[in-house]
């Protein structure tokens, strides 16, 4: 029974308050007739462009940029035409929040700087895709440079342990099984994706193929731990992976299929299905045949 009285004198309180402030707050009888002076017209429209900004590290900049000279001329006109000291200091310390803000930014932006490979690797590769600069830099902090000379063996057929992932920026690569050329691995290029892609995270494997470089080579590696952890921790950056990795082994897979033929000299093509089960049993198996089986019921599964 007391809970009623006191929840209508709460409503009546809170009716109260709004009539205070609507009802009989008073209304601008007179309207001027002249229009506010080009800086504050200018303010406006720095507002309302400013606001158009994009995202990512260039899309702050350009709205902090604007914001910041928006609110300086709301400042001015504060100072200037409507003499009010509360206007001219709202706006001059949210001016001076911006411009903070843009500084801090604008210093984020230039202290993120690369090795050449990098450059090469990011304006080739991860530019195009939308990556920001702070997220390849913490993909590139992950890696490591290394330089592999002419004739030296990146991997050998069933010697060398699958422990890493990695991307060819200069140079080329060839690959051989049991000393029968497969295919080049050209720059931008991965030189293990289907190995990477044949293991799970807790398994570990042996390279199947061997890996020559032809010339000169300098490649970008990931140790396959390190890369996990940093997948786990970034699920953008996981996703990322994942595209390039699908896409390097569907090239890989289209240049086998330039130097597989059947039958009488007919070019085959990987797209078409149940080839093994329709070939002839006759038919000898070479190694590079053997390989590509492999690699097809491994993408069949």
């Amino acid at each position: 029974m007391e809970s009623e009285p006191r929840s209508g004198l709460a409503m009546e309180r809170n009716s109260t308050l709004w009539k205070n402030l609507i009802d009989e707050h008073p209304v601008c009888t007179t309207w001027k007739q002249e229009a506010e002076g080009a800086i504050y017209h200018l303010a406006s429209i720095l507002f309302v462009v400013g606001f158009m900004g994009g995202s990512g590290f260039f899309g702050l900049l350009y709205v902090f940029s604007l914001l910041g000279l928006g609110f300086l001329c709301s400042a001015v006109w504060a100072w200037v035409d409507v003499c009010a000291a509360d206007i001219f200091s709202w706006n001059f310390v949210l001016f001076v929040i911006c411009f903070m803000q843009f500084v801090h930014i604008a210093y984020q932006v230039r202290s993120i700087t690369f090795a050449r490979e990098f450059q090469l690797l990011y304006s080739s590769i991860f530019q195009p895709l939308g990556t920001s600069l702070p997220v390849f830099r913490t993909i590139a902090l992950s890696s490591e440079v290394v330089t592999l000379e002419k004739e030296h063996c990146y991997a050998m057929q069933g010697k060398t342990s699958i422990d890493k992932l990695s991307l060819l920026v200069s140079g080329r690569i060839r690959v051989t099984v049991d000393g029968e050329f497969l295919h080049y691995i050209f720059p931008f290029q991965f030189l293990d994706s289907p190995e990477w892609d044949s293991l799970r995270p807790t398994e570990e494997g042996l390279f199947q193929v061997t890996l020559t470089a032809e010339t000169d080579c300098r490649y970008v590696s990931w140790r396959r731990k390190k890369l996990y952890l940093l997948f786990a921790q970034h699920r953008y950056i996981s996703r990322l992976f994942s595209v390039l990795i699908g896409s390097d082994i569907a090239d890989k897979l289209y240049a086998l299929n330039d130097r597989i033929y059947i039958g009488k000299r007919y070019h085959y093509d990987i797209r078409l299905p149940n080839f093994y089960q329709m070939s002839s049993p006759k038919m000898p198996r070479t190694p590079l045949t053997g390989h590509f089986r492999n690699s097809r019921q491994h993408c069949d599964k």
